[in-house]
C-alpha cells in the first residue's frame, strides 16, 4: 500500500497552492470531513454506475429504494433522516421512484395525515437484483484490508456514528 506524504512535506500540485501555516490555513486534503465526504463520494460514484447502467437509477434513488428494502413503512421523512439526505433531495427521488412504479404511497394506518413508502413489486424486484451487486462491490473494496484492519475500521466508523446519531 503506497504511503501518504504528509501534506506539509508534499509539494502542492498543478493549480494548487501552498497552505499558509502562519494565518491558520486549512490543510483541506487532511481535514476528516473533507476526506470523509470525498471518499464517500468516490465509492458511491463508483457503485452508481452499477445501479445507473442497469436500471437508470441515481444515488438519491437507490438509497431511497435500499433504505425502505430494509425498513419498509416509512415517510419520506424518515426515509431523509435515515439517509442523512436533504429532504427535498428525497422528496425528488421519491417522485421519480411513484412515476416510475418502484414506490408505492398509503396513508399510515394511525395518522391518516401521514403516508408511508413501500417498494412495489416492481421497487422489490430492483431491490433484489442490486443487493447481491453492492455486497459484492463492498467485498472487493474491503478486499484492499486486513482483517484486523477491517475491524479497527468498523469500530472507528462505528464510534464517529455514535457522535452524530441520527
Amino acid at each position: 500500500m503506497a504511503e501518504r506524504q504528509h501534506a506539509s512535506t508534499a509539494p502542492a500540485a498543478e493549480g494548487e497552492t501552498a497552505p499558509d501555516r502562519h494565518a491558520g490555513g486549512l490543510l483541506l486534503e487532511q481535514f476528516l470531513p473533507y476526506r470523509l465526504s470525498v471518499l464517500s463520494n468516490r465509492i458511491s460514484s463508483a457503485i452508481a454506475q452499477i445501479y445507473s447502467e442497469r436500471y437508470g437509477l441515481a444515488i438519491t434513488e437507490w438509497r431511497v429504494i435500499a433504505v425502505l428494502g430494509r425498513f419498509p413503512g416509512l415517510s419520506a421523512n424518515a426515509v431523509a433522516q435515515r439517509t442523512a439526505m436533504d429532504k427535498v433531495a428525497v422528496s425528488r427521488a421519491v417522485s421519480k421512484l411513484l412515476e416510475a412504479g418502484r414506490l408505492e404511497r398509503e396513508l399510515h394506518d394511525d395518522d391518516r395525515r401521514r403516508s408511508v413508502l413501500r417498494l412495489s413489486e416492481a421497487g422489490l424486484q430492483v431491490y433484489r437484483d442490486i443487493v447481491p451487486l453492492a455486497l459484492d462491490y463492498e467485498r472487493r473494496l474491503l478486499a484492499h484490508l486486513q482483517d484486523d484492519e477491517r475491524a479497527v475500521l468498523d469500530r472507528l466508523l462505528t464510534r464517529l456514528e455514535d457522535v452524530f446519531p441520527s
